[in-house]
């Protein structure tokens, strides 16, 4: 039983959006299955995927939280 977690920050897709829409999570876990059953012919049935979103505040990257890494290398 193939347990996928995928993280995404809460910021959305795209200009505007808050989070994730439904449409893309329905995507994200049936392409994650299918890759599960293509590569490791683990079936659908048995496949969890578990979409966790994180507020932006909660990431780091480079040492800072995103916000201000994002902020410092948009100033150069």
């Amino acid at each position: 039983m193939p347990i996928v977690t995928i993280q995404v920050t809460r910021e959305g897709s795209g200009p505007g959006r808050s989070s994730v829409t439904s449409e893309e999570k329905a995507r994200l876990i049936a392409g994650a299955s299918q890759l599960l059953l293509d590569v490791l012919n683990k079936p659908l049935a048995a496949t969890f995927v578990v979409i966790e979103e994180v507020e932006l505040d909660n990431w780091g990257w480079g040492g800072l939280p995103v916000p201000e890494y994002r902020k410092r290398r948009a100033a150069g």
